[in-house]
């Protein structure tokens, strides 16, 4: 008997942001960080942990800083869209000739990527379309009516969500083609979970904290 091979992941990491940090000329996910630049922190992490594909969702006209933001880095580059979500769906299809069992969409925000994190969300996976890692909420929480306090929030209820997410590959492809609701929608698993799929929670990490 064959040994049934082990589901392959691919990654997408969603750098198309403009946004520039404070005293910086350039996006922050391009800017140094800890001596690389941002984006390549999570890059090397997807790598390392065995990515087979990792697809960078960059800013139109920007590949020349991604590139020499990622050199010597096995990477293909996506032009990115006016919203997240469309830049998402960009890398989809972008990867979809690779067809690989399993992706993990990351934002380049978030530099720190613990390995045991990646670990948690592709065995998740084996249950479930789509796993999320995250955090419980720790300090009290109300609802606002307007510049009010109005009635507290019961944080046992909520959770804190980070990236990376990960995602049956033909789950969540289907999931962004077919997704009709705002085009600033918040994160991948609320396309998957609109269209039906059921997404784990994992336990997450301080460290996936964005920067601003």
């Amino acid at each position: 008997m064959h040994p049934v091979p082990s589901p392959t992941f691919a990654a997408i990491v969603v750098a198309a942001g403009q946004g520039l940090r404070a005293g910086q000329s350039v996006p922050k996910q391009f800017a140094k960080w800890r001596g690389k630049s941002v984006v390549r922190h999570s890059v090397e992490a997807l790598l390392a942990a065995g990515a087979s594909g990792v697809f960078v969702a960059i800013p139109e006209g920007a590949e020349e800083i991604a590139s020499a933001a990622l050199a010597a880095l096995p990477v293909r580059f996506v032009t990115g869209g006016a919203t997240r979500q469309r830049s998402v769906a960009l890398a989809l299809e972008a990867l979809a000739g690779q067809n690989p069992d399993r992706v993990l969409i990351h934002d380049a925000a978030r530099p720190e990527l613990p390995a045991d994190v990646i670990t948690r969300l592709l065995a998740a996976l084996d249950d479930l379309a789509g796993a999320i890692p995250a955090l419980p909420v720790v300090d009290s929480m109300v609802h606002a009516d307007g510049n009010t306090m109005g009635d507290p929030a019961d944080r046992d209820l909520l959770r804190r969500v980070q990236t990376p997410q990960a995602f049956r590959f033909a789950d969540i492809l289907a999931a962004h083609r077919g997704w009709q609701g705002e085009p600033t929608a918040g994160d991948d698993a609320q396309v998957l979970k609109a269209a039906g799929g059921a997404v784990a929670l994992v336990e997450g990490d301080a460290r996936l904290a964005k920067l601003t």
